[in-house]
């Protein structure tokens, strides 16, 4: 059944060449309230305002299935923070229409701390809202993304625009769940999007950290909605999955995500099966137990509009990522649907597609016609 129906990156390349470590706020001990006036102030999403009944995409073993068991792979891309998007007049439902054109299933939306708090909860939300209602009628499903780089635990972040802390963002996550509950457009929950210590090494520390921060967002999550799909993503910017060989999250229905940028693997000689070789090896091995979302993955030619690391290729990345990752069923969604986000997959907003825009709209236009267009 329908979960409504039932009872209950990188940023603009300029930003990300900044690395500004920021201090977190005082971490709290309780970082979710429970008193009526909390949730009253929240509120529940009116599902009444849905007009299309959607599936609810649930984890099968390693696969992501629909209510008739049928695998179900997400394809998609990312767009801006919707706060961006609205103050440059470009939160509207003629870019889901455009990114449903190019044959997409699903749109992550990024929501950075900063302008989570600056905008306020209640405006946010709005706006939350407006994408729910457009991509239900799309019949697309979205990954609500907790848009930080940086770790946790120690409070470090990549610049200001990251920074947050353990009650902010536990409590986003319950407010987030509480008002979606039972939506089955907001498909799945990714945690924090790029946990990373910076510059300083990683080990068995924390990664225990790290596991037990994401087990308790989960619980906050579960709490409220046990239908939704938290998303899980591993140290180097979203990138090593190998602490989860011997120490997994301890959680049910969970899926895993990666970013795997085309600079972050580094084979020698640089051919397609060095390439299998090392992504096999730091998280391509977790979609035989788990399911997997590349929630970012994308290029852009050296030289050309926002290249940096780890960004940059020739453009044999495209057709390399796309073939190792459907080979595994590993779900995914290109960064960026955005002019000014790079790597960017378009070049205006009159979505003229730039050279990685145009090779991920050919797959999943390609990859929609051969699908049933109703789950």
């Amino acid at each position: 059944m329908p979960r409504h129906l039932a009872s209950s990156g990188l940023v603009l390349f300029a930003l990300v060449l900044t690395l500004a470590a920021a201090p977190a706020q005082a971490q709290a001990e309780d970082p979710v309230a429970s008193d009526r006036k909390t949730y009253e102030k929240i509120g529940r999403f009116d599902a009444g305002q849905l007009k299309r009944e959607q599936d609810t995409i649930r984890v099968e073993g390693n696969s992501f299935v629909d209510e008739n068991g049928k695998t179900f792979v997400f394809r998609g891309v990312s767009i801006a923070d919707p706060d961006k998007l609205s103050k440059e007049n470009q939160w509207n439902r003629r870019l889901f229409e455009e990114v449903k054109r190019w044959g997409a299933n699903t749109i992550r939306v990024p929501i950075h701390p900063h302008t989570w708090r600056e905008r306020g909860q209640a405006d946010y939300l709005a706006l939350i809202d407006q994408a729910v209602i457009w991509a239900n009628e799309l019949d697309i499903y979205l990954i609500i993304d907790w848009h930080s780089i940086g770790y946790l635990a120690s409070g470090t972040y990549q610049h200001p625009l990251y920074v947050t802390d353990r009650q902010e963002t536990v409590r986003f996550w319950h407010e987030i769940a509480y008002r979606y509950q039972g939506i089955p457009t907001t498909a799945a929950y990714e945690l924090f999007n790029e946990p990373t210590t910076l510059q300083e090494p990683w080990g068995d520390t924390q990664w225990a950290e790290w596991k037990a921060l994401n087990e308790q967002m989960i619980d906050v999550i579960y709490a409220m909605d046990a239908q939704v799909i938290p998303l899980v993503a591993g140290f180097n910017w979203a990138y090593d999955l190998t602490p989860i060989k011997m120490s997994p999250i301890d959680r049910p229905g969970i899926a895993y995500t990666c970013h795997p940028y085309p600079q972050k693997a580094q084979p020698e000689p640089v051919s397609k099966d060095n390439f299998f070789a090392l992504w096999e090896e730091k998280w391509g091995f977790a979609s035989k137990t788990y399911p997997m979302i590349c929630t970012e993955l994308g290029w852009v030619q050296p030289g050309g509009y926002g290249a940096h690391v780890p960004v940059m290729n020739d453009g044999s990345y495209g057709p390399h990522i796309v073939e190792f990752m459907e080979s595994r069923g590993v779900s995914w969604t290109a960064w960026v649907f955005d002019p000014r986000w790079a790597p960017t997959m378009i070049n205006d907003w009159d979505f003229t597609p730039s050279e990685q825009g145009a090779f991920f709209r050919q797959v999943m236009q390609a990859k929609a016609n051969r699908e049933p267009a109703d789950h």
